[in-house]
């Protein structure tokens, strides 16, 4: 995996300057099979097809996430971020409101689990190309 690319792409993200689309192209190109990105840990890690990983902090909020995972406030968050109107910091503190933990990317599967604090999920497949 390219940690140079991987790096960029978290830049870029928190800056609000890339899409999602466009992370996910770049780093397919760096070697990244899939990522996991945890709020409560606040990192997000990286894995690569060989089993290698790489783990950067995760910039966000410090609110807790609440309790009850709301499915719907997750998909407000996810639709407002394909329609360019919610880039990834405002993404990152809506999903946590609505008691989102983390996701997972899974780029060869073209989806993202969501979770929450009671084992909760919401898969969410990619738009089509």
């Amino acid at each position: 995996m390219d940690k140079n690319i991987i790096d960029s792409c978290a830049r870029d993200s928190y800056a609000g300057t890339a899409s999602f689309g466009e992370i996910v192209m770049r780093l397919a190109g760096a070697g990244v099979e899939s990522y996991y990105a945890d709020y409560r840990a606040r990192t997000t890690t990286y894995y690569g097809p060989e089993g290698d990983s790489y783990t950067i902090p995760l910039t966000r909020s410090a609110a807790a996430v609440p309790p009850d995972f709301d499915t719907a406030g997750v998909q407000d968050a996810i639709r407002g971020a394909q329609r360019g109107d919610v880039k990834y910091p405002a993404f990152v503190s809506l999903s946590v409101a609505a008691g989102c933990v983390g996701y997972m990317v899974w780029i060869a599967g073209r989806h993202v689990t969501y979770y929450g604090r009671a084992g909760e999920m919401h898969v969410e497949k990619f738009p089509p190309q």
